[in-house]
């Protein structure tokens, strides 16, 4: 009886707390507004940058900010034609590349955006660039973050907002707030779900087409990522990631549809 309290309370409350994701309609649970979660964000990106050195490699850094702004245009323009600028309230962009051998990038909610130096001769070019900046900024813009923090209020308090969860666990509230923006390793980002991935990789082909970059690039970088974690340590943008095979075959068919946002250079 207490379990079936229990399924319909959840129910009850996705049903009235939940969002539809740009691109592919999912529903998600929203129960964390952008207004409580992105200055954490902001704060926690502040921080990243003051513990790591920012790289001294001009070409690359110009690279990642020159993509960065490209992605940013485009992800404006998507959300202002389907009606959903309001969901962008309150971002502050920012393309930072980091020193690091770490093969990683990630955005947190808000847009602050990071690569890391270690992933820049995998991605090669601006092309490549492209490929991861559509998917991390594809993160944001699906509010993966918000999600997965509304979801451990309920799974971990039983609590359906911020506020009232602070009020009774703070701690844990700060912890559960700090991983959804993704604050889970020394270096990086704690890895999303596969399904946020899957969702990731295809709305981040739109993104990075509407920027004028082909997305018939992005099976070619990730048959490069697939290479690059052939040995007993994959990189760490490859965790609970797809399958490589997987995901190069469900990029192919997503291709067509995102050429039709295909405007070249």
């Amino acid at each position: 009886m207490i379990k079936k309290i229990i399924v319909l309370f959840l129910l009850g409350l996705f049903l009235y707390s939940c969002a539809t994701v740009p691109v592919t309609g999912r529903k998600q649970l929203n129960l964390v507004p952008n207004s409580e979660i992105l200055p954490m964000s902001y704060d926690q990106y502040s921080q990243v940058l003051k513990e790591n050195k920012l790289s001294d490699n001009q070409q690359w850094t110009s690279m990642v900010k020159n993509v960065g702004s490209k992605i940013k245009v485009a992800v404006e323009q998507y959300m202002k034609q389907k009606g959903l600028s309001d969901q962008l309230s309150g971002y502050s962009w920012e393309f930072n590349l980091i020193e690091s051998e770490t093969v990683n990038a990630w955005c947190m909610p808000g847009g602050k955006v990071a690569f890391y130096t270690g992933i820049m001769p995998i991605c090669k070019d601006e092309k490549g660039v492209a490929v991861v900046m559509g998917h991390e900024v594809a993160h944001a813009i699906a509010n993966h973050g918000r999600e997965r923090m509304s979801e451990g209020l309920v799974a971990n308090l039983g609590l359906s907002s911020l506020s009232a969860a602070m009020g009774q666990n703070p701690t844990l509230t700060q912890q559960l707030l700090l991983q959804s923006v993704g604050v889970g390793t020394q270096l990086g980002m704690l890895s999303f779900s596969r399904t946020h991935e899957s969702e990731a990789d295809e709305i981040g082909l739109i993104f990075m087409a509407m920027a004028g970059y082909d997305p018939r690039e992005a099976p070619k970088f990730w048959e490069r990522m697939a290479a690059q974690g052939s040995g007993q340590r994959p990189p760490e943008f490859l965790s609970t990631h797809p399958h490589p095979d997987t995901r190069i075959a469900d990029l192919n068919k997503q291709i067509p549809e995102a050429l039709k946002y295909y405007k070249p250079q």
